[in-house]
């Protein structure tokens, strides 16, 4: 039996379905992931199952005693330490030493388990979060975007408390290497509805191109039947004319009856609507981009890197790794040139330009619209600018609201559309595969992988470093270490070092 029941689940946004009749199981022990394009309704859909929101329609049924845990996108924190905030106010020795277990297998060092909530990063509050959730001892753990603001080993730490997990786990995630390593069931949410694959994401992407193949086939030779079974019905139709023939007009209209009764196979949707992303620099720039020479930056009189070498060099893919705090943000800084250094020397091309993505950068001016902001970035007329960001998934209502308005996703989408009409031949993104979903992720490595210049990217994304780095620099201790290769070489390189 079912752990969770949903059926004909509705909700709209004002003149907008967000979910339209669907249905849904959580059964005992599924590992399931849920994925879809933003604001198709995935978090809607968790808070339903949460019961934390209400439907429009439909019912949600649950197993009797049923115990729910949801771990919510974003977590504000407060003075509680995460200590206290995991206990819940519960002053049982016992369940006192498992709280600290949990933290531990989390990986919070021991001074930040201290520490109020409010002072620790995205990351950490979302691991203090899901200690949090395992402590109730649910039957269901709801998970939405788990992996967001978390470093590499923290997601690993966050994959092995969800393959250890005893209930049933469903997972919103655009991280496609948690979803291959965690889950063996996708959900695919679209057009307000829910479609089940089996496997890991690897084995849904293969199941279904092959399933809009055969469907693509289908609709190709059901076109064909139709198309030779009207011009029989024209034939019949033109013999009727000629000749007054009552035969002819009852041919044709049989032949109608057979176009009529047929189950008429939609035209599948080959390529589903991404971001018009194309990177293209205004000049090629030199072959050495910038350089950094025995270079040390201090912010508030904390040393947060030192004695740096780093050269990077035309057409280089170097993805950027090390733990949160670690300065990689702060590297990226220094080779755009907005931080002086305390020592060392930076050197870049004369004809280089720079464009940086920020990781959390919100808008300076929060009541300007999408459209003003791209005015104000390119001399183009309004319909052009419309027509720019509609093709970056902005509706034509959107375009004129402010910016203060859009999502995570939806502000990470006008940086890069931003960034694409600035024509820099050198690209510093600070993880910019944050917040948006797997469709956009994959046209931006696409992108990346066409741009004729050069990028330098800080990521989490294991999947996106893989497909597209082929450079690897790790900050630690305040120092910068490179490897050749993505990220799996990376990780196989320090696992032997390690070792050794």
């Amino acid at each position: 039996m079912s752990l969770l029941q949903a059926r004909r689940i509705a909700k709209s946004f004002g003149s907008r379905a967000i979910l339209n009749g669907l249905d849904f199981d959580v059964d005992p022990g599924v590992r399931l992931g849920l994925i879809g394009p933003n604001g198709g309704g995935k978090s809607t859909l968790l808070r339903i199952l949460a019961g934390l929101e209400t439907p429009d329609a439909g019912e949600l049924t649950q197993r009797r005693g049923l115990r729910i845990a949801f771990l919510p996108q974003q977590l504000e924190g407060d003075s509680r330490n995460a200590r206290q905030t995991v206990l819940g106010g519960s002053r049982d020795p016992d369940v006192d030493w498992r709280a600290g277990a949990l933290l531990g297998g989390i990986g919070l060092d021991e001074d930040d388990v201290v520490k109020p909530t409010r002072v620790l990063s995205g990351g950490q509050r979302k691991l203090v979060g899901l200690a949090a959730c395992l402590m109730q001892d649910p039957d269901v753990l709801l998970l939405d975007e788990p992996e967001a603001h978390l470093d590499l080993e923290a997601r690993e730490h966050v994959e092995q408390l969800m393959r250890s997990f005893d209930g049933a786990v469903v997972a919103v995630s655009h991280d496609r290497y948690l979803l291959d390593e965690t889950v063996s069931q996708i959900a695919e949410l679209s057009g307000g509805v829910i479609r089940l694959w089996p496997g890991n994401y690897s084995a849904y992407t293969i199941a279904r191109e092959l399933e809009l193949q055969r469907r693509q086939q289908l609709y190709v030779t059901q076109q064909k039947e139709i198309a030779r079974l009207e011009e029989a019905i024209r034939r019949f139709k033109d013999w009727a004319h000629r000749v007054v023939d009552e035969r002819h007009i009852k041919q044709a209209r049989n032949k109608q009856r057979q176009i009529d009764r047929m189950a008429k196979v939609e035209r599948p949707v080959l390529e589903r609507r991404r971001i018009a992303l194309d990177l293209r620099p205004h000049t090629r720039g030199g072959d050495r981009v910038v350089e950094l020479s025995d270079a040390g930056v201090e912010l508030g009189g904390m040393p947060i890197l030192a004695r740096v070498d780093v050269t990077v060099l035309r057409g280089e893919r170097v993805g950027v790794v090390g733990e949160n705090g670690a300065g990689k943000s702060v590297l990226l800084r220094v080779l755009a040139g907005e931080l002086d250094l305390g020592e060392g020397e930076r050197k870049a091309g004369p004809s280089i330009r720079f464009g940086r993505l920020a990781q959390d950068r919100r808008p300076d001016d929060p009541a300007a619209t999408p459209l003003e902001l791209v005015r104000r970035a390119a001399p183009i007329a309004e319909g052009e600018a419309v027509s720019r960001l509609m093709k970056f998934l902005f509706s034509y209502e959107q375009v004129r609201r402010p910016v203060e308005s859009l999502s995570g996703g939806e502000w990470t989408r006008l940086q890069l559309l931003l960034l694409m009409l600035q024509g820099a031949n050198c690209l510093l993104l600070d993880e910019p595969t944050n917040h948006l979903d797997i469709d956009s992720v994959e046209m931006l490595e696409r992108a990346l992988e066409d741009f004729d210049g050069t990028a330098v990217f800080v990521s989490h994304d294991r999947y996106f470093l893989d497909r597209i780095a082929d450079r690897i620099l790790e900050v630690a201790d305040g120092g910068v270490r490179s490897f050749e290769g993505g990220w799996s070489s990376w990780r196989a390189r320090t696992a032997e070092l390690s070792r050794a």
